[in-house]
């Protein structure tokens, strides 16, 4: 209908309103009502709306929603809008026809709430563990556009951000706004809050959304009793919190998987490897695995862990042994020689600094757990060095019989040559008239045996010399034979045994020029006499007395020749030699 505007002439007095429409506000979906009152007007009265006239008189079937209400015969005309809607956001005014007088034009403005906000994702926003949170929201169909808080545990959010769209119809507006919140401010199964509000709706419209945080299993393992003996049992228990559930357990010991383990609990007897190696328990859900393990604190005594090494050394040099022991608690290391008390080192090496041929022999390497129990290691340190001889220096036998005089020698190397030596005889194997020598290798040295067959009483008067070489020395001893059975004065016997070679040889010097000076005295004696009584002619004196000196000191040259030499040669020691 077009914008009309109908005059006619008055039937009488001139009219006029009383009551006007005037601008309101509704809020869509409620009745609102329009007034108009021209009394004593009995014309047609026409309502417009946005210049366009809605129908004549109080005919607006045209229009279901709005009546035309009041009592007529008063001139009331009021229009009544039923249940108002965006549409009927207009300007209005009343007409009267035939007084040609029409109302004050009159803004019907309707309010339309947001449509209810949605949180997109929700309601149950899924997110994974160190992930920010970014949510949006959005409320549309809005006038005016609505304005969006966020709220949690009843307190605004503040740092949203927000955007609005006019919507086609050019009155309603959609809003969106998106909030970021930093993974530290995010807990898992909180409620957070999205709040539309308008002038429709001052009081708002809100959801909410639930926020699960989702993780791989967060692993706990423990292990009881701690403390424990080895060979007791044990209880492992993987406790584990996992966003989604917990899908597996899986167990194993260094790297190996323990089949027969299942859940989140294993039982077993411990040994001395769970102190070492561990035992792991790996959870699996839907968003990953998480592996921990764990060694046990077991208690066991000694275990070697480096095996400690004999030795071969040259004399003069470093000997270092190393061994080496696990056990729990902690331990004791004690090296020591076989034999001796004496604590060498308490370390796991021990060295012995230029070593001695008194320090072959057998070295111990112990560990000690207290309460616990001990172990120990031997080895042995052999020194390369000149023989050692080491022989009764008196050995026995019976007059007439078979009899033995053994040379004990200890050599590393062995032994390149032995030799027994005595009188003017040199024997080193074999059998020599009534002399015989075999030699024989133990564990523990070589043993020479020197075997004279029907013994005499001249053996019980000689010095064996028994003498080894090998390629750093040589060493000798001098070994006397005594007749089995005699009674010998310990203490003559002890004096004889020790008299030195220096002693010996002093004496026979001393007999030789006691012998020389007695002769001399008998030379000059004679010759005095015999130059008084012509007995005999001076030159028998001379040569008498030249020859006796001559051969003696010949004679005592000669042997003490012989002794030097032995002895410079290593094939006697301490002793003459007798012819």
């Amino acid at each position: 209908m077009a914008n009309l505007l109908f005059f006619f002439p008055s039937p009488g007095q001139a009219s006029s309103f009383t009551q006007q429409p005037q601008d309101q506000v509704v809020i869509a979906g409620q009745p609102v009502t329009l007034l108009c009152a021209i009394p004593e007007y009995n014309g047609i009265v026409l309502w417009i709306k946005d210049g366009l006239a809605l129908g004549v008189g109080r005919d607006l079937s045209s229009y279901p929603r709005y009546l035309v209400v009041g009592d007529h015969l008063s001139g009331e005309h009021h229009l009544k809008i039923l249940r108002a809607d965006l549409q009927d956001d207009a300007v209005y005014e009343c007409q009267a026809i035939q007084a040609a007088i029409r109302s004050r034009p009159a803004r019907l403005t309707v309010l339309v709430p947001p449509d209810d906000p949605v949180i997109m994702g929700g309601p149950i926003i899924s997110l994974r563990a160190g992930d920010p949170l970014n949510l949006t929201c959005h409320a549309d169909n809005a006038k005016p556009a609505a304005s969006i808080i966020w709220m949690r545990r009843g307190e605004v959010i503040n740092g949203a951000t927000y955007s609005k769209t006019l919507l086609r119809d050019g009155k309603r507006e959609s809003i969106m706004s998106t909030l970021f919140i930093a993974p530290s401010d995010i807990e898992n199964g909180e409620s957070i809050i999205c709040r539309a509000t308008n002038k429709a709706i001052p009081s708002g419209k809100e959801t909410s959304v639930t926020i699960d945080i989702q993780h791989p299993p967060l692993v706990n393992l423990s292990v009881e009793p701690q403390p424990v003996l080895e060979d007791n049992t044990v209880k492992f228990h993987c406790s584990a919190k996992a966003n989604p559930a917990v899908t597996q357990y899986r167990w194993a010991k260094k790297g190996q998987v323990i089949k027969e383990a299942s859940g989140d609990f294993y039982e077993t007897i411990v040994d001395h490897t769970f102190f070492f190696e561990p035992v792991s328990c790996e959870v699996t859900n839907a968003l990953g695995s998480t592996n921990i393990s764990r060694t046990v604190d077991v208690y066991f005594g000694p275990r070697m862990a480096t095996e400690p090494q004999s030795l071969l050394v040259d004399l003069g040099s470093d000997a270092v042994f190393n061994c080496a022991w696990t056990g729990n608690p902690s331990l004791t290391i004690v090296w020591m020689k076989r034999g001796s008390g004496v604590v060498l080192s308490n370390e796991n090496k021990l060295t012995l600094k230029s070593v001695r041929q008194e320090d072959a022999g057998k070295y111990v390497c112990r560990a000690v757990v207290p309460r616990v129990g001990a172990g120990e290691r031997e080895v042995t340190l052999t020194v390369n060095g000149p023989p050692i001889i080491s022989s009764t220096q008196t050995q026995h036998a019976l007059h007439g019989q078979k009899g033995q005089i053994k040379c004990f020698i200890r050599s590393t190397p062995p032994p390149d040559r032995i030799a027994w030596s005595w009188k003017e005889n040199v024997l080193e194997s074999g059998t020599s008239g009534r002399y015989t020598v075999e030699t024989v290798s133990t564990d523990e040295g070589v043993i020479s045996t020197l075997t004279i067959s029907n013994i005499v009483r001249a053996d019980f008067q000689t010095i064996y010399n028994c003498t080894a070489w090998n390629s750093f020395g040589s060493d000798t001893e001098i070994i006397r034979l005594k007749e089995q059975g005699t009674e010998m004065k310990s203490g003559a016997g002890i004096q004889a045994e020790s008299v030195p070679m220096a002693v010996i040889i002093g004496v026979a010097v001393g007999a030789g020029v006691a012998f020389l000076v007695l002769m001399a005295t008998i030379v000059a004696f004679c010759c005095a006499r015999s130059q008084r009584s012509k007995c005999l002619p001076q030159p028998c004196c001379i040569h008498l007395g030249r020859a006796g000196t001559s051969n003696l000191a010949g004679g005592l040259k000669q042997r003490w020749y012989r002794v030097t030499s032995l002895k410079r040669h290593g094939e006697i020691k301490g002793g003459l030699v007798a012819s």
